[in-house]
């Protein structure tokens, strides 16, 4: 079925999507027990386990800088995914086996190498394999690459938790560290059938060598612009794209403190979850559930997404639309914000209520998680969108690694703040006060962001795509 499935596509794609699902299942299934390993097992302090993974997270979308770097200039995509996947195999390992907190840093830090480092080439790689004329094949692939780090995620977020539940941690990340190897196999594979584009080298009119000709021919006593400098060494248009980055970067700079809040959903959300109540008793025939383990409350997020993005796209989007109302990237964006302030007010709820003494179950938690959830769907699919739409065509792949960094300042933000106390509410605990002053500063960011996107010129002249 499956064979018959990928018959439409060029024959290597299978090898491809089998790598993805398996890397994607490896990355989600070690993420979701990492807080309960740390805290748990390693007798980690809660406040030092969240700087760390958020450290974690932040290097894992900073190092497809590097990544990218590396095969756009030197070894080109296919090389630069079987190397660093190496790295990442070995750092799997190294969680599994040197339990202690040096060798969770130590494989961690190969982890987000590894992984941040092959993530821009991947999807790259997946358009390589398709000419000019099978743009509709190749959309159709990209939406199953999406679906694929969801069903990976989901199931991960399920099944890992429950082996270091019953088998412990060292069997919990073994078997991840067994399907990445296995995913790095897959995409071996198909090593002769690849279309393997050679790297372009050093782009000599990119954004840093125009601002460092711009710098080094400024004279800021002669009123000129900063950038006119930099036509003594690069053409009009090569300054115009770098212009144009500077626009698109101010609005990024506002997206980062939502991933300060999405995050948490892998860290201070499972903190939450295990000091509710995950008693069930549900049967499915000879197959019976009696327990939700904290870590699995995060399952909700990617199979909620499987279920919204059809929704948003097939009704709620063309029903807005009918009623006269533009539905532009950033106007999605701006309501994704606002959602992802309201998530952690609901989450603040909960907390104030555990604080009082009073028993609830985790499954309280699923109005954050939908939520925070459709925010998601807003902010980071809509995003996407408009980095690629409003890039210039010479600066697509900066301004691509430049939306992968929102995510590493959101994330340095959290870390950052995770050993503080706050005290917005009088009489409340310290756990209530912390996803209290998020959901504040998510708010004020959002009211920030609404202001910048009604100056925001589009470069489409149609925006509502």
């Amino acid at each position: 079925m499956l064979a018959k499935f990928f018959a439409r596509y060029p024959t290597q794609i299978k090898y491809i999507v089998g790598n993805e699902v398996a890397e994607r299942f490896t990355f989600y299934g070690m993420r979701s027990i990492l807080m309960i390993y740390a805290t748990t097992y390693l007798f980690m302090d809660k406040q030092v386990a969240t700087q760390d993974i958020h450290v974690f997270f932040a290097l894992v979308y900073f190092f497809p800088l590097l990544g990218g770097f590396i095969s756009d200039t030197f070894w080109g995509k296919y090389r630069t995914i079987m190397t660093l996947s190496l790295v990442y195999i070995v750092g799997c390992f190294i969680v599994a086996w040197v339990p202690s907190v040096i060798g969770l840093k130590i494989g961690l830090l190969l982890i987000a190498i590894g992984s941040g480092g092959i993530k821009p080439c991947v999807s790259a790689n997946v358009g390589d394999q398709f000419a000019d004329h099978e743009k509709d094949k190749m959309r159709e692939v990209f939406n199953i690459f999406y679906f694929t780090i969801n069903f990976g995620s989901f199931f991960a977020t399920l099944l890992i938790p429950l082996l270091l539940a019953k088998f412990g941690p060292k069997t919990a990340f073994t078997a991840p560290a067994i399907l990445m190897a296995l995913a790095t196999f897959i995409f071996w594979l198909g090593r002769h059938q690849y279309v393997r584009r050679p790297p372009t080298g050093l782009n000599p009119h990119g954004v840093v060598p125009v601002l460092w000709t711009a710098l080094k021919n400024w004279r800021p006593l002669e009123g000129k612009p900063f950038l006119a400098g930099a036509l003594t060494k690069h053409r009009p248009q090569d300054i115009a794209a770098v212009q144009a980055v500077g626009r698109i970067t101010g609005i990024f700079l506002l997206v980062s403190c939502f991933w300060a809040l999405f995050d948490q959903h892998s860290s201070t959300w499972i903190t939450q979850a295990s000091n509710m109540n995950g008693h069930i008793n549900l049967h499915l025939g000879a197959w019976s559930v009696t327990e939700i383990l904290p870590s699995q409350m995060a399952s909700l997020n990617p199979i909620l997404v499987m279920i919204l993005i059809p929704i948003f796209v097939k009704f709620i989007y063309p029903a807005l639309k009918e009623s006269g109302f533009k539905v532009t990237p950033l106007r999605k964006m701006s309501a994704g914000m606002v959602l992802a302030a309201l998530a952690f007010f609901e989450v603040a709820a909960i907390e104030w209520f555990l604080s009082q003494g009073m028993q609830l179950h985790m499954l309280w938690q699923f109005f954050p998680y939908l939520t925070l959830t459709m925010a998601e769907v807003l902010v980071s699919v809509t995003g996407l969108e408009f980095a690629y739409t409003q890039a210039p065509a010479s600066m697509k792949s900066t301004i691509m690694s430049l939306w992968l960094m929102t995510t590493v300042l959101g994330n340095v933000l959290t870390a950052s703040l995770a050993a503080h106390t706050f005290s917005l509410l009088p009489h409340a605990s310290p756990e209530t006060n912390f996803f209290f002053f998020f959901g504040v500063l998510m708010a004020l960011f959002s009211l920030v962001f609404i202001v910048a996107s009604c100056f925001y010129q589009y470069v489409e002249a149609n925006p509502e795509h």
